[in-house]
């Protein structure tokens, strides 16, 4: 996100936003709920306050923080570090929203396409990510710690950036 469209929302009550370091606990209950190995406190807290290829952002509804979304912009590519909502919120294609934004926000930054593993067998996911453009470019043998799964690495092409924000009625917060 930047700084320009540091709240947006599209009538349905869901606001995104950056990331702050206040934000880290309800973001370590996504982490716990969404993974089963979750970054730590310190992990995140490194990302927000000394990776500045690190962009983070949230998802609130009513107030409170349901999902969340990073990635690293390097040069002209974006490397999708992770992306959760809260169980209770999924199946609302809140997700693909959420996914939505990202891509957003790497293509306003420059990048030029988007990156990102997951899981062999997490076949909900890979089908998002196909649905917004994601191809398959190989795998990563025994990628994941926990179980020794490989990944599947996906590239999209990112277009262009646009600016919706007035056709989407974004609020400009500084």
């Amino acid at each position: 996100m930047t700084d320009a469209e540091s709240v947006r929302g599209q009538g349905d009550g869901l606001v995104f936003r950056l990331m702050k370091v206040e934000d880290i606990p309800d973001i370590l209950v996504i982490e716990r709920e969404a993974f089963t190995m979750p970054w730590t406190e310190e992990a995140f807290r490194n990302e927000l306050t000394h990776n500045h290829f690190a962009k983070y952002m949230v998802m609130e509804l009513a107030g409170h923080i349901i999902g969340y979304a990073g990635m690293w912009a390097i040069v002209d590519e974006a490397h999708v570090t992770n992306i959760a909502l809260l169980e209770a919120y999924r199946g609302r294609k809140w997700g693909e929203r959420l996914l939505d934004e990202l891509m957003r926000t790497a293509a306003f930054l420059g990048m030029q396409s988007i990156t990102l593993e997951v899981r062999v067998t997490n076949e909900i996911a890979q089908n998002l990510y196909r649905k917004k453009g994601f191809r398959s470019a190989g795998t990563r043998k025994g990628y994941y710690s926990d179980n020794r799964e490989d990944a599947l690495i996906m590239w999209a092409d990112l277009p262009a950036y646009e600016e919706r924000s007035i056709l989407e009625g974004s609020v400009d917060h500084k």
